[in-house]
């Protein structure tokens, strides 16, 4: 699913002479272009849609947006790896998720 979130703009920059911010989405923080709103300012709340802002956001209907997203799973979906969901919808466990990673077999090596 690809969701339309609010998230919060960080810092404002170009990039190839395209203007674009940093945004934080709940604690989740990506890459988007302004090129919609020429006018977005740190600070400020904007709709995002599959990394452009499309439409300022009032604080707080993004804060209880961001919450009801959040209490549905829907954040872990739209900005989790997919690498962990597909494992988890296999029904095996992420192996990754709590501990080092699996060391390789030790032994001998013959050419």
């Amino acid at each position: 699913m690809c969701l339309a979130v609010p998230g919060r703009v960080l810092d404002i920059g170009e990039k190839d002479g395209t203007r674009m911010a940093t945004v934080d989405f709940g604690g989740v923080q990506k890459e988007v272009c302004l090129e919609y709103l020429p006018d977005l300012r740190v600070g400020e709340y904007a709709i995002v849609h599959v990394g452009f802002a499309l439409q300022r956001l009032d604080e707080e209907s993004a804060r209880k947006t961001l919450e009801l997203f959040a209490e549905l799973g829907m954040l872990q979906e739209e900005f989790g790896d997919p690498w962990e969901q597909a494992a988890e919808a296999g029904g095996d466990p992420w192996p990754f998720a709590d501990g080092p990673a699996v060391a390789a077999p030790q032994g001998e090596v013959t050419p």
